[in-house]
């Protein structure tokens, strides 16, 4: 069966005491709601809908980066959920199959509950994400008869009894698209809050002879963001999740807890991640890589058997091949680093291509942006880069050249030439003695002046 999405993310979020619109707060380095769309993604959706509402210019130019793809709808208006996920009408007019509703705000229903909602669809018209709270609080309670869900009770309209049961309400909908639009146009708002409840569906479907029935997963899954203790919280259970899932997939963690990681990051096994590594978003670290401490990923791919670290950055658009070293405060960004290369001390790379078996000396830096563009640097294979070169691109060397310590290379280097670039020296016979004494006396006199 299809399955189209529809993510409601139209809420103010007042209770962030934030400018931003709620969803946009990160947890993983990702907004809230691009939780939503990795787990709903697994079910391989025809279609994406994003609900938005407070801010929502911010949260489509977002949500575009994401997946171009998404419709985006809007709403208006906040009279309720049913009337959030009534604005995907349009988008889904000729869509033929299960539309799954998930919360911008709620990251961490997982992949696998879903696909369990979308099987018991196989057998029920509606189905509804409930989970056994240890406190019920405030939460709607689902009303249950064996597998048959008879209704949802919000919290303000409950009686004593019905708020004694623990089985509550997540939210989270799935039915046939054209059903779940029909059930909304019955749903009236004739409640305490006046508001379009969502909830109402399930004993609208049984009055017109349709059947409901209620998933259970874990509360953990379940957790709302609605304050900036809530986010950090998540980011808690978040980061405690990925640990756990890297380790189970045979990644060496060795101070686990001090490794923080984003919704995308990618590790292989038998890579090893030493203590207070930060994994910014799109990482890709392959096997049998090792990243040593203190060191700090984004926008980039280490390939088997690298090294990085410790104390190293490497930037979006950085690239290591196979076995590639890269050392204690190097900073690499939009450059490839060859197969078996080394840049291990003191060094920036930007903008550059360095070949394989280059050996990359202390204190070089690729001189790459001129004040408006960004200029590339080129080293061929087998290279000896001296300490403290300077390469002001655009340069090329070839294949086998080498640089002699502290020169700036400005021109290309041809394969296995020797580049000198810097000012011949000269040595002053006694002139240090004679510049001592004369800036010491002259400290003196200043002394006596004061």
């Amino acid at each position: 069966m299809p399955t189209a999405l529809i993510i409601l993310a139209a809420g103010q979020g007042s209770r962030m005491n934030s400018d931003l619109p709620k969803v946009l707060h990160e947890v993983g380095n990702a907004p809230l709601f691009a939780h939503a769309l990795a787990a709903g993604s697994a079910l391989s959706p025809e279609k994406t809908v994003l609900v938005v509402g407070h801010g929502g210019d911010l949260v489509e130019a977002a949500a575009r980066k994401i997946d171009e793809t998404i419709t985006v709808a809007r709403q208006t208006e906040q009279l309720g959920t049913a009337h959030a996920v009534a604005q995907a009408r349009d988008a889904l007019a000729d869509f033929d199959g299960d539309a799954l509703v998930l919360y911008g705000d709620t990251p961490f229903v997982s992949a696998e509950t879903l696909e369990r909602m979308t099987s018991a669809r196989a057998t029920h018209d509606v189905v509804v994400l409930g989970f056994e709270a240890a406190d019920p609080a405030r939460y709607g309670r689902l009303v249950v008869n064996g597998d048959r869900l008879e209704r949802i009770v919000e919290f303000k309209d409950a009686d004593a009894a019905t708020r004694a049961i623990t089985l509550c309400n997540s939210g989270v909908v799935c039915a046939d698209a054209a059903t779940l639009f029909a059930l909304i146009d019955a749903v009236g708002n004739d409640n305490a809050s006046g508001e379009y409840y969502l909830t109402d569906i399930v004993e609208i479907a049984w009055k017109m002879g349709k059947t409901a029935t209620a998933v259970s997963c874990d509360e953990a899954e379940t957790l709302g963001i609605n304050t900036r203790t809530e986010l950090a919280r998540a980011e808690g259970l978040f980061q405690a999740s990925k640990r756990a899932e890297a380790l189970e997939n045979g990644v060496t963690l060795t101070a686990p807890e001090t490794v923080f990681f984003s919704l995308d990051t990618y590790i292989g096994r038998d890579a090893v991640i030493e203590p207070n590594v930060v994994f910014g978003p799109n990482v890709t670290i392959e096997s049998n890589a090792r990243i040593r401490a203190f060191s700090h990923l984004e926008g980039c791919h280490v390939s088997m058997g690298s090294t990085v670290g410790p104390f190293a950055r490497l930037r979006p658009g950085a690239e290591l091949s196979n076995n590639a070293h890269v050392g204690n405060f190097v900073e690499i960004k939009n450059a490839k680093i060859g197969e078996g290369t080394k840049v291990n001390h003191l060094t920036y790379i930007g903008d550059a291509e360095i070949g394989d078996g280059t050996n990359v000396g202390a204190g070089t830096i690729t001189c790459n942006y001129d004040g408006v563009f960004k200029h590339k640097t080129t080293v061929g294979k087998n290279a000896f880069i001296g300490s403290n070169t300077m390469l002001v691109a655009p340069v090329t060397l070839g294949d086998d050249t080498m640089t002699a310590s502290g020169s700036v290379i400005t021109t290309d280097v041809e394969a296995g030439a020797l580049a000198i670039a810097r000012a011949r020296q000269v040595n002053k016979a006694g002139l240090a003695v004679r510049m001592f004494e004369k800036l010491k006396s002259a400290k003196k006199k200043s002394q006596k002046g004061s």
